[in-house]
Formats: C-alpha cells, sequence, structure tokens
C-alpha cells in the first residue's frame, strides 16, 4: 500500500486523487441550455482542480472524462463531446506541457475517430517526460474492461508458457491495469450528488476514502476542492488495522 504523504505541519495529503465529474446535463438543464453547455463549462472546473492538486503537492489526479457506457447517450450528445475532447487537446497541449504536467489517457481507444487518437498520442508524447504531475484522462474506460483486459494479458503470459498460474498475484494483476504505473488512488471525489463509483477504478478504489459532493462538476471550483482535500486530512485510514495499531505505529520511537 502506498502511503499517503504528510506535507506542512503534518496535513496528509493524498498521492492519487480520482474524480468522477458528474453533473454537467443537470447544470446545463437548470439554465435552460444544451447539454453540450455543461460539458463545456465543466472544463473551467478541470482547470481548477489541475492547479489546487498541482499547488498541494499530490501527484497524480485521474478525470473520469468518458465511461464505456457513454456510447449510449443520444448520438448528438456523443458527438459533442468528441468534438470537444479533440478541441481541448490541441489548446491545452502546450499549457500542460509549460506547466510540467505529463497527460496520460486510460481507456480502450479503438472506438475513438483516428484524428482523435492521433491528437492522444501527441499530446502524450509531448509530456511523457514530466514527472512532478500525472494528469491521467479515463476515456472509454470502464472499470470491468480495465481488469478483463488485465486478466487477458496474464492469460497470454500463460498461453506462452512464461508464467504458471499459481505465480499470478494481486500486485502482478494490478500492475497489468491501466494505471499499472501509478500509486493507487487515495481519495475518489464524485460530484453531482449521486454516492456510486459507476464502473469506475474498480480495482484500484479498494482503500480508497470516498468523498461525496453535491455540486454539479462545473461548480466544483478551487474552494470545492481544497474542501475535499481538507476532509480527507481527517481521515483516519486504517487498511484493516484497528485504531489503536495506526496510532501505535504513527508515534515516533522514543529515544
Amino acid at each position: 500500500m502506498e502511503k499517503t504523504k504528510q506535507v506542512g505541519q503534518g496535513v496528509a495529503v493524498p498521492r492519487h486523487v480520482a474524480i468522477i465529474m458528474d453533473g454537467n446535463n443537470r447544470w446545463a438543464k437548470r439554465r435552460l441550455l444544451p447539454g453540450v453547455a455543461g460539458h463545456k463549462a465543466g472544463v473551467d472546473a478541470v482547470r481548477a482542480v489541475i492547479e489546487v492538486c498541482a499547488d498541494e503537492g499530490v501527484e497524480v489526479l485521474t478525470l473520469f472524462a468518458f465511461s464505456s457506457e457513454n456510447w449510449q447517450r443520444p448520438a448528438e450528445e456523443v458527438g459533442a463531446l468528441m468534438e470537444l475532447f479533440l478541441g481541448a487537446l490541441r489548446r491545452e497541449a502546450r499549457r500542460l506541457n509549460d506547466n510540467g504536467i505529463r497527460l496520460k489517457i486510460i481507456g480502450d481507444r479503438s472506438r475513438f475517430h483516428p484524428e482523435l487518437q492521433a491528437s492522444m498520442r501527441e499530446v502524450e508524447a509531448l509530456t511523457e517526460r514530466h514527472t512532478r504531475f500525472v494528469l491521467q484522462v479515463a476515456a472509454n474506460y470502464g472499470g470491468q474492461w480495465d481488469i478483463v483486459q488485465a486478466t487477458q494479458r496474464l492469460a497470454r503470459e500463460v498461453q506462452g508458457g512464461r508464467l504458471l498460474p499459481e505465480d499470478i498475484s494481486a500486485a502482478m494483476l494490478q500492475g497489468q491495469l491501466a494505471t499499472g504505473d501509478m500509486p493507487l488512488p487515495d481519495l475518489c471525489i464524485r460530484t453531482g450528488g449521486e454516492h456510486r463509483i459507476s464502473n469506475f477504478l474498480l480495482w484500484q478504489l479498494a482503500y480508497a476514502e470516498l468523498y461525496f459532493s453535491d455540486l454539479f462538476w462545473p461548480d466544483f471550483k478551487h474552494e470545492a476542492m481544497r474542501n475535499a482535500l481538507a476532509d480527507f486530512a481527517t481521515r483516519q485510514r486504517r487498511f484493516g488495522k484497528t485504531s489503536e495499531q495506526v496510532m501505535a505505529a504513527e508515534v515516533p520511537a522514543q529515544c
């Protein structure tokens, strides 16, 4: 298990924050606007959250941008989302690079238009050398898909005679997930008032702290993100231990 970082006056900061950005459509409907207007407004919230996380020392931020189930939405909305995604990649590439942010996109890219896939590769290549802060965008991603593709990779190793079934471990499977080279999420935030994780990072969120906000995503800005981090700092993470065991481990040894 990766340890939560302690910074400043001993305040706990999550190494990895994952966010389900929910409520764009409802934000737009309340303003009598088309649904895509909510997604466009949500871009400002993305920028705000990135700024806060980077300033507070978070190392990885994973945003659930488009789930594998979202293809079931109206074709017009899906098309608008793809255009918005492509435009955002092109606009934000230089900004990410100039700010030392690495962009990594996780998910099954095969259903995306070749032009969008090419833009994904270009921005990833442009920013791949950065290590201070990683922005992961989950696009056409599903937690069940992630576990299946990881299992298939290991199955091919077994089929090729390079791995014995009994040697497969949790750590080995975790390493084959789309996030295998990143620390596990410490904190998962969902906006929009819903209390579920909706097939997001199913394996990775096993021990994450969950934080639910009633704010729609476009309204989740700097203050809201800081509030979520402040709430995380009050949590005691036990990982199966008792509170007494955790507290004892935190007490420095006496000389």
